[in-house]
């Protein structure tokens, strides 16, 4: 079934025109951190996007195939004087996620760099252990 919806031509022309002042929600939901993971042979290439947070506010925990990253997005509550704000839609908080590899990352060889908003971090594979025969005495 079909259903039909009327559109106001005028909607998106006015859309925006009237500005109001803007109530902080305190509660409003951080955009979730995007991430792309790629798996090599030997390793593992993990991007997030992290746009608009400093190097400084972002921690990654490796932990065997556990992989987690912690961020934060500070507001800066400066106001000039004779200055309103009129609109902001930047969300600010915390933001994290974990993922579980599949092998285990050798923290030793493990790099990370930020550039232009986008976390890269190249994550070795640990060397798998060898199974060695035990002789009963």
């Amino acid at each position: 079934m079909n259903s039909l919806i009327r559109k106001d031509p005028f909607d998106d022309l006015f859309r925006g025109f009237f500005v109001r002042p803007v109530e902080f929600d305190e509660t409003a939901d951080i955009p979730a951190m995007k991430l792309e993971v790629r798996e090599a042979a030997d390793a593992y290439t993990l991007h997030a996007e992290l746009p608009g947070i400093r190097k400084e506010d972002i921690h990654v925990h490796v932990d065997g195939a556990q992989v987690s990253i912690a961020a934060e997005r500070k507001q800066e509550k400066e106001v000039k004087e004779g200055e309103r704000l009129l609109r902001s839609e930047r969300s600010y908080g915390k933001v994290s996620r974990s993922i579980q590899l599949g092998h285990d990352v050798d923290e030793a060889k493990a790099s990370a760099r930020f550039v232009d908003g986008v976390l890269e971090l190249t994550l070795p594979k640990k060397a798998a252990s060898q199974a060695h025969k035990l002789s009963i005495e």
